[in-house]
């Protein structure tokens, strides 16, 4: 099927950020689109008021006629649905033209030249500021984000003048594998997925076939001391990049590798202090001084020169970089500031693997040195909490106080003998507190003149109490 001359689009999953993105981007071509998703969101019913036709039961009957003709519509599905899902069993059954997501974006962009950012961590927020970076310089760019980007509402950018496309290059079920990079970022491969790779070996293997994927006229910016071995065919350019330099990788993967060597790209001359952030980004043949980071957390020093190396790259002047850095606002979900107040500080981020919750908390510790910094974690997944929760406890212990919810299953069913407490036995901080999801309400309530700064992690639904949490801090005298 050529998706160019479909009329419908069905989703089986319309809820998922980067479904949503797709369902946008139908929708800007004048598709008719509608589908399914397990639970209504702010994000399902904005896609509403956008136009697509979204339900929320798993029930052929509510599939509306305009879209059970095999000849005129396309069915995308996540992997996230399970395979034995009524709609989607339909479907197949039925002559339809089935596609993942993850083929369906690379069948939109692999005409265009894709900047593509891979990685266990860091993806949502480098490929946000390389999206921000071009759009608001002369050069312009498409892009499908993992995340809703604050300075545009959406996570989806068109032009109508730029061939280049910024996608956020998912690792899971193999997604990335269908896209075809002009020039690709790795930020980071410390192993995730296990469900679905098996092994941390064939998780980094992964990486290295996405690697081999790039066009033989572009090139891999790689962070520097990960463990992959890429596999460029002939003509594609190599370069390293990091934070700063004394940093060696110490924010990100835990895999990275002391080196001597100075990165291709990072960062110089770092300054720290009264809630900002400023540095020079250096690179071969190049020194731009004095960018100021918009959303100012350590751990975006080394996203920043991942996103500023590939603008700079693709024609993006050392003044519209400054510009664009400063105005970047960040995805919802990555170091959202809540409340910032002299007496209370309240962060939502994304964080749910071991690594990223480090860089999230140690980030958070720096900008605010000196105060109290009390996490509330909700785990992601029970075999992610299986396989790491040593790591985990680990992260956490880096806090000065934890509240630790129960885990949030996701697409799971329970694993015997797998709760939060194997995190919450290993964390060697005395303040700590497990609870139920169902019991934080009523415990901020009861100790609100107690916090400081509060960091709010987690990929699952704890982001629906952020709002409630921050009525009750905002009150605080």
């Amino acid at each position: 099927m050529n998706i160019n001359t479909i009329t419908a689009v069905y989703f089986v999953g319309a809820g998922g950020i980067g479904m949503s993105a797709l369902i946008r981007y139908f929708l800007s071509k004048g598709k008719q689109v509608a589908g399914y998703d397990k639970t209504p969101s702010d994000l399902t019913a904005q896609l509403n008021r956008e136009g697509a036709v979204i339900h929320y039961e798993d029930n052929v009957s509510l599939i509306p006629d305009t879209f059970r003709d095999p000849a005129r519509t396309l069915v995308v599905y996540t992997p996230a649905v399970p395979e034995s899902h009524t709609e989607l069993s339909y479907f197949r059954q039925n002559g339809f033209e089935v596609m993942k997501r993850a083929r369906v974006l690379g069948e939109i962009t692999n005409c265009s030249r894709g900047l593509c950012i891979a990685g266990t961590h860091g993806k949502t927020t480098t490929s946000s500021m390389l999206a921000h970076l071009l759009k608001q310089s002369h050069i312009d760019c498409n892009a499908f984000l993992g995340g809703i980007l604050k300075n545009y509402d959406s996570n989806l950018m068109l032009s109508d003048k730029s061939d280049l496309t910024v996608i956020e290059a998912d690792e899971f079920d193999r997604s990335f594998h269908w896209l075809t990079p002009y020039m690709a970022v790795i930020t980071a491969a410390d192993p995730d997925h296990l469900d679905i790779y098996g092994t941390a070996e064939a998780y980094r293997e992964s990486f290295e076939h996405f690697t081999s994927l790039i066009r033989p006229d572009g090139c891999l910016v790689m962070k520097k001391g990960i463990d992959v071995t890429p596999r460029l065919k002939e003509g594609v350019k190599l370069f390293t990049y990091t934070g700063a330099e004394e940093d060696n990788g110490h924010l990100s993967s835990v895999n990275c590798q002391l080196s001597t060597e100075k990165a291709d790209f990072h960062a110089e001359n770092i300054r720290i202090g009264n809630g900002e952030i400023w540095f020079d980004f250096v690179g071969p043949d190049i020194r731009i001084a004095d960018i100021q980071l918009g959303v100012p957390v350590k751990v975006n020093i080394e996203n920043g020169v991942a996103a500023i190396a590939l603008a700079w790259m693709n024609g993006v002047t050392p003044e519209e970089i400054r510009r664009g850095m400063a105005s970047f606002g960040g995805p919802k979900r990555r170091f959202d500031f809540h409340l910032k107040k002299d007496n209370i500080v309240l962060i939502d981020d994304y964080a749910h693997h071991p690594a990223e919750l480090a860089a999230s908390i140690q980030s958070v510790k720096e900008l605010y040195a000196g105060r109290k910094v009390t996490g509330i974690f909700q785990p992601h997944l029970y075999t992610r909490t299986r396989d790491f929760a040593p790591d985990f406890a680990a992260s956490l212990s880096l806090l000065d106080e934890l509240i630790l919810l129960d885990i949030y299953p996701a697409r799971e069913e329970p694993i015997p003998g797998v709760t939060s407490e194997i995190i919450f036995d290993a964390v060697t901080i005395p303040s700590r507190k497990l609870i139920r999801k169902s019991e934080l309400l009523d415990l901020v309530a009861k100790e609100a003149d107690k916090f400081e700064v509060v960091l709010m992690v987690g990929a699952g639904d704890i982001d629906r109490l952020i709002e409630p949490v921050k009525q009750i801090l905002d009150k605080k005298l």
